[in-house]
């Protein structure tokens, strides 16, 4: 039996604490002081394309060490995410992505299934995706649900067919996201009552507000019950995060990290994009176009603390929210009888400590500190 002893941080607040687990979380006691460290539930991360050099794209290897990689960083379940490509490409990531899936290794974060980043995407809203988008295809998707357990589908509205898909999707329990989009207000707002869940890396590769058209972004801010967030600093500035989570009662955190998370700056792929890393970001040979992100769950929470969100805030949005969004009822909080996937955070909210349902990770960074504590 572990035990772990200091500072239990929840949505809810703070509080001195004692952790006893095993694969599970046995009791949760209170205590009258305990060292200054932070106990948190582990972070779910539902868009990560890839870590340390590896992308999802390239086959189980290279999905076991991203998995590595973040569980290392503060990350303890994830969507291994792909990007659009040719069908046969997609479809052996999404085999590779499944043999985790089905065959979880040491050191790994949990990899509870797939996002699905396109190909029914919008061609002309690329972003950094590979330029292979497809219209809506419900057979296609058919197959594709049976090699892997698709979890998360990114789509725009406004194809032909993705409305239907959409409505297909939602009955299969797959959660429909919209991203990389031109759809209208109304467009977005009839796939939005059609079953789409939530919106991919919001601001994004989606069309903007504007005050006579609202775009997709607009209808985030009005009607989106959740919503992703790349809390980098660089895909959305802090202001606008602050001021969309005061309108979207349940935002989350993800990291859209790539290959090049954890490398230092040079060129990596994505996909079959060639991408560059250069300070703390990510873009295609253009110099100009973000092309994913660097970022890790542990320095997502660092971010938000420097700007003005408290840790318990903070687990929400990393860990307990996303959780929920999935249905994953064992997971998101560390209360008895949940998995005992646990971060701990030093005073400087350093990553120190991960269990992947009980099992330390070992190799944890410790990386420069970010934010302080008061």
């Amino acid at each position: 039996m572990n035990e772990l002893r200091g500072i239990l941080v929840t949505p809810e607040g703070e509080r001195p604490g004692l952790l006893r687990f095993g694969e599970r979380v046995e009791a949760v006691e209170a205590l009258p002081e305990a060292p200054q460290r932070y106990l948190l539930p582990g972070c779910l991360d539902l868009h990560v394309h890839g870590g340390d050099g590896a992308d999802s794209m390239d086959g189980e290897a290279a999905v076991r060490q991203l998995a590595r990689f973040h569980a290392r960083n503060g990350t303890t379940a994830l969507l291994a995410t792909t990007v659009t490509g040719p069908v046969p490409d997609i479809e052996a990531a999404l085999a590779g992505i499944n043999a985790v899936v089905e065959r979880p290794g040491p050191g790994e974060a949990r990899v509870l299934g797939v996002h699905l980043e396109g190909p029914f995407i919008n061609p002309d809203k690329l972003g950094a995706q590979p330029p292979y988008a497809l219209p809506p295809d419900l057979e296609l998707m058919r197959r594709w649900l049976g090699l892997a357990p698709i979890k998360v589908v990114t789509l725009a509205p406004e194809l032909p067919g993705a409305l239907e898909l959409i409505r297909f999707l939602a009955e299969q329990g797959v959660r429909v996201q919209i991203g990389h989009t031109l759809a209208t207000y109304a467009q977005a707002r009839e796939a939005l009552e059609a079953g789409v869940a939530s919106f991919t890396h919001c601001f994004n590769a989606m069309t903007p507000l504007r005050h006579r058209e609202p775009g997709v972004a607009g209808l985030a801010l009005e009607r989106a019950r959740r919503a992703e967030f790349i809390t980098d600093g660089l895909h959305v500035h802090p202001a606008v995060v602050r001021a969309s989570w005061k309108a979207i009662p349940e935002p989350y955190v993800v990291t859209d990290a790539v290959a090049a998370a954890g490398m230092p700056e040079g060129p990596y792929h994505m996909g079959r994009h060639r991408v560059i890393k250069r300070g703390d970001g990510v873009y295609l040979d253009d110099g100009v176009t973000l092309a994913g992100s660097a970022l890790t769950t542990g320095q997502a929470i660092r971010n938000l603390v420097d700007w003005g969100y408290s840790l318990p805030e903070a687990v929400r949005a990393t860990s307990a929210t996303p959780a929920r969004y999935l249905g994953l009822g064992e997971r998101g909080h560390l209360q008895p009888g949940a998995c005992a996937d646990i971060l701990v955070l030093n005073a400087d909210l350093e990553v120190e400590e991960v269990y992947v349902q009980g099992q330390r990770i070992q190799d944890v960074p410790r990386g420069a500190p970010s934010a302080h504590r008061s």
